[in-house]
C-alpha cells in the first residue's frame, strides 16, 4: 500500500457532489439537508451538485456505487461531501472502482457510516476527511457551531497544519428533525471540561487511521478495507469515536481487544478518544447516567490499551465524532500529537 496524497483541494466557487452513500435521509428529513446546502453555497461560496440516490431512501448499493463514480470522474466536481451516515455502507464496497477513484482523486468528507468509504479511500492513497456532513455538520439548527465551522473551512480550502482545540462548551442532546421547531434556534449546551491525557510524556507525529468504532468492528469482521500488513500503522495515530448507538463499554473493550489480538493497537503511538455520545432518542440519558456511561466506556478503552499498547499517548474527549461541535480530522493524512504542550496539530 502506497502512503495516501492529500488531494487538490475545492476554492469559493467551485461544484462539490453531495452524496448519500449510507442512506437516503434527505427524503426523509429535508430540513436539515436543505438548510445545509444553503450554507455550502452561502456561507461556503461552493455550488451543491445532486445525485440520483442523494434524496431517495432504498437504494441498492450498486446505486450508490454509480454516484460515487459519476462524483469522482466528474472533472468539474472538486469534493464529494455525504449528507448523513447510514448502516450498510459496507455492501457498496464491492461494486467500487478502486482505479476510477485512484484516477480521480479527490476530498471526501463523511463520517459514522462512512468510515467504510474513508478506510477504502486509505487503501486507495487517497487522503480523506472524516467529518463535514450536510445534515448534521452544515445543517445544524440555528447556526453552524463555531470550532465546527472554522475546521471544515480549514478542511475544505487551506493546507497545511490546524490546532484543534478543546471545546469550553458542547452538546450531546439531538433534537426531533420531524419537528419544525426544532430549527428556531440553537442547540442547548452544557461546559465542557477540556481533554484528559494519559501517557503525555512525549511528542507522537504520524498518519492518522480509525474512525467510528462500531464500523472499525464490521470492517474487521469482514475482512475488508484494514491492511494486511500492520506495519503501515508503525508509529501512527489512531482516532476513535462511538456512534449514537451507544455501544456498551464492553462492546468497546471487546472491539479494541480484537484489535489487539490482531496486532493492531500496538502499532500506534497515540490514541485520541472522541468524546463519547451518551444520548441518544433510544436512550435519553439523565445528566448522572450520561455520566457514567462516559466514565464506563473510558475504563473500557483504557483497560484494553493498558493490555495492548501500555505506552501509547491517549487523548480523551476530543471533539471529532457525533457530539456537537465536531472537528474535521484527515484520515490516512498527518497528525502530531504533543504530550508536553497538550496540543493537537492536524494536516488538511
Amino acid at each position: 500500500m502506497t502512503t495516501p496524497s492529500y488531494p487538490p483541494k475545492p476554492s469559493p466557487g467551485d461544484r462539490v457532489a453531495v452524496v448519500s452513500p449510507g442512506a437516503g435521509l434527505p427524503e426523509l428529513f429535508p430540513r436539515p439537508f436543505e438548510l445545509g446546502l444553503e450554507r455550502l453555497r452561502e456561507e461556503y461560496g461552493l455550488v451543491p451538485v445532486e445525485y440520483p440516490t442523494t434524496r431517495k431512501m432504498g437504494t441498492t448499493p450498486r446505486e450508490r456505487a454509480d454516484d460515487l463514480h459519476a462524483a469522482f470522474a466528474d472533472p468539474d466536481v472538486k469534493a464529494v461531501l455525504t449528507s448523513i451516515g447510514g448502516d450498510d455502507q459496507i455492501t457498496v464496497l464491492p461494486f467500487l472502482d478502486r482505479e476510477l477513484l485512484r484516477a480521480n482523486p479527490k476530498p471526501f468528507f463523511g463520517l459514522s457510516d462512512n468510515t467504510n468509504l474513508l478506510a477504502y479511500l486509505h487503501n486507495t492513497g487517497i487522503v480523506g476527511y472524516h467529518g463535514g456532513t450536510v445534515m448534521t455538520a452544515l445543517g445544524r439548527s440555528g447556526a453552524m457551531e463555531p470550532l465546527t465551522a472554522e475546521s471544515l473551512r480549514a478542511a475544505l480550502f487551506t493546507s497545511g497544519p490546524y490546532e484543534l482545540r478543546p471545546a469550553e462548551r458542547f452538546n450531546d442532546i439531538d433534537r426531533d428533525w420531524a419537528d419544525p421547531a426544532t430549527f428556531d434556534a440553537e442547540p442547548e449546551t452544557v461546559p465542557g471540561s477540556g481533554w484528559t491525557w494519559v501517557n503525555a510524556d512525549r511528542v507522537v507525529e504520524g498518519r492518522s487511521w480509525g474512525g467510528c468504532l462500531e464500523i472499525v468492528g464490521w470492517l474487521l469482521m469482514a475482512d475488508r478495507e484494514v491492511p494486511r500488513d500492520p506495519s503501515v500503522f508503525d508509529g501512527g495515530v489512531l482516532f476513535l469515536e462511538t456512534s449514537e448507538e451507544l455501544p456498551s463499554g464492553e462492546e468497546v473493550f471487546r472491539t479494541l481487544r480484537n484489535m489487539g489480538e490482531r496486532g493492531l493497537l500496538r502499532r500506534f503511538s497515540a490514541l485520541l478518544m472522541g468524546r463519547p455520545k451518551t444520548w441518544s432518542f433510544d436512550r435519553p440519558n439523565t445528566p448522572e447516567d450520561a455520566a457514567r456511561y462516559a466514565a464506563g466506556q473510558r475504563e473500557a478503552v483504557l483497560r484494553a490499551m493498558r493490555t495492548y499498547a501500555p505506552d501509547a499517548t491517549i487523548v480523551f474527549d476530543v471533539d471529532l465524532g457525533h457530539t456537537d461541535p465536531q472537528f474535521v480530522v484527515p484520515y490516512g493524512g498527518v497528525i502530531r500529537v504533543d504530550g508536553p504542550a497538550r496540543r493537537i496539530t492536524v494536516t488538511y
